[in-house]
């Protein structure tokens, strides 16, 4: 069971277990039992990939599997789910997100099922480290020709360097 705190200042509970696994199966066609398996095929997602891509890709998609996970609270919180969405900023959303992963290593772990413990956490580390090669590529870009290579936000040179046929 794994913790995080609303922007509102609610707690919420990720608990993982076989009726959780089972309400998100049934109302999102997700199966978290099995993270490393295709989804079918949707218009949102027509190659079907991965579990645990999608929900490494999908922040909407990773908030109704959130939502679904959380609903038993609802009532305790007297809440709503669209009162519960409006709650989730991105401090929260980073939040729930790290509770979930932990909470299905967790669950994957106390299974003995080691490899898809082992799967969840390097899906943790490949998000930090897309997220760190993506904030070093933007580090990169200029604003100006006058800073460093001459390359634009665009990544193409100004039109002021190109040769012109006058010479």
């Amino acid at each position: 069971m794994k913790t995080f705190t609303d922007s509102t200042g609610r707690s919420w509970m990720l608990t993982l277990n076989l009726g959780t696994a089972m309400l998100v199966k049934d109302r999102l066609g997700i199966d978290l039992l099995q993270p490393e398996s295709s989804r079918e095929p949707t218009l949102d997602d027509p190659e079907g990939q991965p579990v645990l891509t999608l929900l490494g890709t999908d922040e909407m998609l990773l908030g109704q599997v959130l939502c679904c996970m959380l609903e038993d609270q609802f009532t305790k919180h007297e809440v709503t789910e669209v009162d519960v969405r409006a709650s989730f900023d991105g401090q929260t959303l980073l939040a729930a997100q790290k509770a979930f992963y932990e909470e299905l290593v967790d669950f994957f772990q106390s299974r003995g099922r080691n490899d898809r413990a082992k799967a969840v956490s390097k899906q943790m580390e490949m998000i930090s480290a897309a997220i760190q090669a993506a904030e070093a590529k933007i580090d990169m870009i200029t604003t100006s020709p006058l800073e460093g290579d001459g390359q634009t936000f665009s990544g193409s040179q100004e039109a002021s360097d190109l040769p012109t046929s006058d010479g």
